[in-house]
């Protein structure tokens, strides 16, 4: 459904059931479990789906080994049946990945293994692959470009791929498919009420400015970090100032050439020299390095590294690597923001012991915040479950989103998923894509990445894509993978883009945006 089509439904005045506000991996999984369900739902997103966190993770589909170590064997268990749901849903966007990690010490390869193999156990059926155990020409064989000097050996595991931007564009596309209203770059401005209780919001399209009351019997706040702004908006005059619900801590990564980490396998090392974990993982022709997470005061929506963080990741990834990657390899690096969750007495509170916490204020208000990636679709039924509980939508079974494949997901596993640089990632839709003006002009083309004509054509078309940002971070993925390199298509994408949204879409802003925005990626502290 056009944009156009979709601003024509806040027009009418008619309410929605369910209006979800914010366009990440929980809001989209939220909109599109209530609309399989068969309710009216709006989700409004004010800049584009994923632009914060959910588009900046490790880019795992994991069931969470630290939380083994730790003791939480149920969270471990439900993330691996959720690891599943999603590779079997989305096999486009997500795929299993071996890891492996080295062992230098005589004990870390039993340690390590016997807890993976427990991990593979819980998995059960579910599972992607038999944990083995290595021998030191084993790991090295793996991994090419692993330090030698006291290698023992090492232990392969496997876990789960994924594109998350991607997935978000995707869950938001298959919500429409069943009948949700979907806009990005249309913000929510203020919530409406009515006697004490929220009924709805409203909302205001970035592009013409236009403003609409949207009514609707339940609002479910899915901002992440910024859910307390829109906790704010709740307050009514003379309210005490409630304390902060999230405390963010951020994650960075650093992208380097595949060089560094040739190969198909990811490293992992459990344990650095200050206990945190240090991952490099093969990602679309190149290799990410992270993760820290390090307390943050405030909400940027484009957070910079700290020096500090950017010397732990190149340090220990030294320590690791024979041929170490230097700041002058660096070709990205992009900061996400996780929202911690604070503990609040003073309201109706429900924490799920799922890392993620859904509160309902006294108006009706329902928060969701925390959480991870894999266990999106999860979330979702929990926020849902605390509506039903709470009287703020009449309780509907399914039909499940546990089997609901996403837009171009194959009808069947004899499907081929194998195409031109970066068409995999269409899916069953690389064939409509083929079919558009410039199928075979490329504008990037590289081992495990590509960006032609068409694929511009069609994230506008198709994606909800608006802007360059839109389509260079988000539906192609360049600008994490080589900013240098997306800043310079940045007035062809434009070009591009301005010849499908029409003569309103003004192309120099759009690119020189994203121009500045190309450079921040290339800034280290």
């Amino acid at each position: 459904m056009k944009r156009a089509d979709q601003l024509a439904r806040l027009r009418d005045g008619r309410p929605f059931d369910l209006a979800v506000i914010g366009g990440g991996a929980t809001g989209t999984g939220v909109a599109l479990d209530a609309a399989a369900r068969g309710f009216s739902v709006v989700l409004l997103e004010a800049t584009d789906f994923a632009k914060g966190t959910s588009s900046r993770a490790t880019k795992l589909v994991h069931g969470g080994v630290r939380y083994l170590a730790q003791g939480n064997v149920s969270l471990v268990r439900e993330a691996l049946a959720e690891r599943a749901k999603l590779l079997a849903n989305a096999p486009h966007l997500a795929q299993p990945i071996a890891f492996v990690m080295p062992s230098y010490q005589w004990w870390e390869r039993s340690f390590y293994g016997l807890g993976l193999k427990m991990y593979d156990a819980l998995a059960g059926r579910r599972g992607l692959g038999d944990t083995q155990f290595l021998s030191a020409a084993q790991t090295l064989s793996q991994l090419p470009n692993l330090r030698r000097d006291g290698l023992s050996g090492g232990v392969k595991y496997w876990d789960g791929q994924f594109d998350d931007a991607r997935l978000a564009v995707a869950l938001a596309r298959t919500a429409q498919t069943q009948g949700a209203c979907v806009l990005n770059h249309c913000a929510v401005t203020a919530l409406l009420r009515e006697d004490g209780k929220v009924r709805g919001v409203v909302a205001r399209d970035a592009e013409t400015g236009e403003s609409f009351d949207v009514q609707a019997g339940c609002v479910v706040n899915a901002t992440g970090v910024w859910v307390d702004a829109i906790r704010d908006m709740d307050a009514s005059p003379g309210d005490k100032k409630r304390p902060a619900m999230v405390a963010p801590s951020q994650g960075v990564h650093l992208v380097v050439d595949r060089r560094f980490l040739p190969g198909d396998h990811a490293l992992l090392v459990p344990k650095t020299r200050d206990g945190r974990v240090l991952f490099a993982v093969p990602w679309m022709g190149k290799t990410v390095l992270g993760t820290t997470d390090t307390p943050r005061d405030d909400l940027a929506t484009e957070p910079s590294p700290f020096h500090d963080e950017v010397e732990f990741i190149l340090s220990e990834a030294g320590r690791y690597l024979a041929q170490a990657p230097t700041r002058a390899d660096v070709k990205s690096v992009w900061v996400g923001l996780r929202p911690l969750v604070r503990a609040d007495d003073d309201e109706d509170t429900k924490a799920i012991s799922r890392e993620h916490v859904v509160r309902v204020g006294r108006s009706g208000l329902v928060t969701v915040t925390g959480g991870k990636w894999t266990t999106y679709r999860a979330m979702a039924e929990d926020v849902l479950d605390r509506c039903f509980d709470r009287h703020l939508l009449s309780p509907r079974r399914g039909p499940a989103t546990a089997y609901l494949p996403l837009v171009g997901a194959p009808r069947r596993s004899a499907e081929s998923l194998t195409q031109s640089p970066g068409e995999h990632l269409y899916g069953i839709e690389a064939a409509r894509l083929r079919d558009l003006p410039g199928a075979d002009r490329w504008l990037w083309s590289e081992d495990g990445g590509g960006l032609s004509e068409a694929m511009v054509r069609f994230a506008a078309r198709e994606e909800m894509a608006r802007t360059v940002e839109d389509v260079l971070a988000r539906r192609c993925r360049l600008l994490f993978l080589d900013a240098r390199k997306a800043g310079e298509l940045a007035d062809e994408v434009g070009s591009i883009l301005r010849d499908e949204l029409g003569a309103g879409f003004d192309a120099a802003a759009s690119s020189a945006a994203f121009k500045a925005l190309a450079t921040h990626y290339l800034q280290l502290p």
